[in-house]
């Protein structure tokens, strides 16, 4: 097999792509100031993509499962309308102070809805339907939070679902979270009610629409 990246060409890549906004640099600073695990943020060339496919899209209601710092919930933010809403989940009241700090800052931030609390317990209640759904949550819980955006996103509406390659380790998974991703892998291939593409952008996203 040909390989297509050898080293340098993600750095050329994010080069070549439009930045981040100065509120994106100071929220990547303040969660590497204030986190113990600032890599659970994603990186900015996967922000920009998602900008990107709320664009395109011309989506106006996001649901984000998982939102840490805020890093794509931000990204989210700034590609909606002024009318666009994001409605994202958070169980971490710590990462969450810091997201709303940075979030108010910017002029996007009125645009975001912070639901705090376990985010299967807010999916209950948050009324649908979504043009976006965004998962970047606890792994385990993968297949759960899939079964609630099948039911929340409208008809040809986007879900995406991030770290769907595990550092490689869905090759071999041998430990529980990349078992249960590899599982969610083959159960959205083989799901009649979707179309979807697997992207190796960073740790993998996976790109399902539905039918």
């Amino acid at each position: 097999m040909i390989e297509f990246r050898p080293i340098g060409v993600e750095q050329y890549v994010e080069r070549h792509s439009k930045p981040m906004s100065l509120f994106h640099d100071k929220l990547w600073l303040e969660t590497y100031r204030k986190t113990g695990n600032p890599t659970s943020m994603i990186g900015p060339l996967a922000a920009q993509f998602l900008k990107m496919l709320v664009l395109m899209t011309g989506a106006r209601r996001i649901l984000e499962i998982g939102m840490f710092t805020g890093y794509s919930t931000l990204a989210f933010a700034e590609a909606l309308p002024k009318d666009g809403r994001v409605v994202t989940c958070e169980i971490n009241p710590e990462t969450t102070e810091i997201a709303r700090q940075c979030l108010s800052a910017s002029p996007h931030g009125r645009k975001i809805e912070i639901r705090l609390g376990p985010a299967l317990n807010s999916l209950k209640v948050i009324p649908g339907p979504f043009d976006l759904c965004f998962i970047d949550a606890d792994k385990d819980r993968y297949g759960d939070y899939y079964d609630a955006c099948m039911n929340l996103v409208r008809p040809k509406g986007v879900i995406v679902l991030d770290n769907m390659l595990r550092s490689g380790k869905v090759l071999n998974p041998s430990d529980p979270g990349s078992q249960v991703i590899d599982t969610l892998n083959k159960r959205i291939r083989n799901d009649a009610r979707v179309e979807n593409v697997l992207l190796p952008v960073r740790d993998g996203l996976m790109l399902v629409v539905k039918l």
